[in-house]
């Protein structure tokens, strides 16, 4: 086979999306709806350049250049196996999946429970059932496309499509007012609230799955593997397009009719109770839970592969478990310390991914422009650093980095990443016309 059949690039499409589409992505649009209000479709497009472009240019990236130890190889051995060990590491075990277990647990479960019951408990059973069932179902990374694609993902669309048609049929008010921020640079902002999905940096860690799904689908061939697997993002792309739409138009009225609530997830708590009182919270609780479980079992899987190819001795399953079991007490004792470090690396990282991502598009030969990414992600890598010391507290070098253009979008690095990249060509430019006299 050369090619999926259209049932089969849907089900790899679905799978792709279910692994991006964990909580922050359902919280983020119905907050900028009932933010931007009147502009809120200006700001979706905003969001969707760097919630939904930058990240399926990722996977394409990926896919073509045959994984992400190889796009990154492109700056040099060392680096490579550096920012890969620290992307698994923060967007795993380190962040992101303990917190799909405490995320759906304040939306699934906290809602429920008694005044005066034990959280801490209660948070303790629902981990361990939580951080199993994920288990069970990463041990067969190659059987995600039927597990996602085909079960969970379309019941989380239909539960998704139940509280949009509710607010086609029965909205709760007409869009509000846009807030400041907003209705200053409704595009700008959109962009800047996409690009704290931090799907970018998730969408280098995916391409190895997604890749052995479409392997397990019967194609063989390498270059139909990437083909196929850059067919299955944009499909998952068009998918997040159509959710996030979705969503965003739920906050949108909803901010409209009860003002702008603290976050997202309080602005989808008022919409599922103006349209199904109780029962809109079991509806919630539902989407959450499943969006939350995807997202989990998908990086367990991902960080699970990883470690395999750098310490094959200790095998998939052994990882799995590993990474579950971490996860599981992180989620329970020490999910804020592990934010607090956490988060500035990943900070750190992001720049760079978007840099890495752009420059193997632009700069398709490696080899030829070597010196173009080295001077790039060092610039880039360098000031984003910084920016995330900022983050975490210690401002060095603060009255420099302020002067930076874009610094208060929290973008200080694009020019540096500009300037590398114009230092990169120009020193490839010397040493070819050197190559030429010679």
């Amino acid at each position: 086979m050369e090619r999926l059949t259209k049932e089969k690039l849907v089900l790899a499409g679905l799978t792709v999306f279910s692994m991006f589409f964990g909580a922050g992505n359902l919280i983020f649009p119905p907050f900028l709806g009932a933010s931007a209000g009147t502009v809120t479709w200006i700001a979706v497009a905003g969001f969707a350049v760097t919630a939904i472009g930058f990240p399926v240019l990722g996977v394409v990236a990926v896919a073509q250049s045959g994984g992400l130890d190889k796009l990154a190889g492109r700056v040099h051995p060392k680096f490579a196996f550096i920012f890969t060990l620290l992307i698994y590491l923060s967007i795993g075990p380190c962040l992101a999946i303990p917190r799909t277990a405490s995320t759906s647990f304040e939306m699934a479960v906290v809602p429920f429970l008694k005044e005066g019951s034990s959280n801490t408990l209660m948070q303790f059973l629902y981990s361990v059932v939580f951080f199993t069932i994920a288990f069970v179902v990463a041990l067969k990374p190659d059987k995600l496309t039927d597990r996602l694609g085909k079960i969970l993902t379309p019941i989380l669309l239909v539960l998704i499509a139940v509280i949009f048609a509710g607010c086609i049929i029965h909205p709760a008010g007409a869009y509000g007012t846009p807030s400041e921020t907003y209705e200053k640079a409704p595009f700008i902002k959109g962009f800047l609230e996409g690009y704290m999905t931090m799907d970018t940096i998730a969408a280098l860690n995916f391409g190895i799955i997604i890749s052995l799904n479409i392997k397990a689908m019967g194609i063989k061939k390498e270059a139909d593997v990437v083909h196929e697997t850059i067919r299955a993002g944009f499909f998952a792309g068009g998918i997040l397009l159509l959710v996030y739409s979705a969503l965003s138009h739920v906050g949108a009225v909803t901010g409209g009719a009860f003002g702008l609530a603290d976050n997202g997830a309080q602005t989808l708590n008022q919409a599922v109770q103006f349209l199904y009182g109780k029962a809109g919270l079991i509806l919630l609780a539902a989407v959450f839970f499943i969006a939350c479980l995807n997202t989990c079992i998908g990086l367990i899987s991902c960080c699970s592969k990883y470690f395999c190819t750098i310490i094959p001795k200790v095998g998939y399953r052994t990882w799995a478990f590993i990474f579950a079991f971490v996860s599981l007490i992180i989620s329970n004792a020490g999910l804020n310390k592990i934010l607090e470090i956490s988060v500035p690396v990943l900070s750190a990282l992001y720049p760079v991914s978007i840099v890495l991502i752009i420059l193997s598009f632009v700069f398709r030969d490696g080899e030829r422009w070597r010196a173009v990414y080295v001077c790039a992600m060092g610039l880039t890598g360098i000031i984003g650093v910084l920016l995330s010391l900022e983050t975490a507290g210690a401002e060095v070098l603060h009255a420099e980095l302020i002067k930076l253009p874009f610094y208060s979008y929290g973008l200080g690095w694009i020019c540096p990443a500009v300037v590398g990249i114009v230092i990169g060509v120009i020193i490839e430019a010397i040493m070819g016309s050197l190559k030429t006299h010679d």
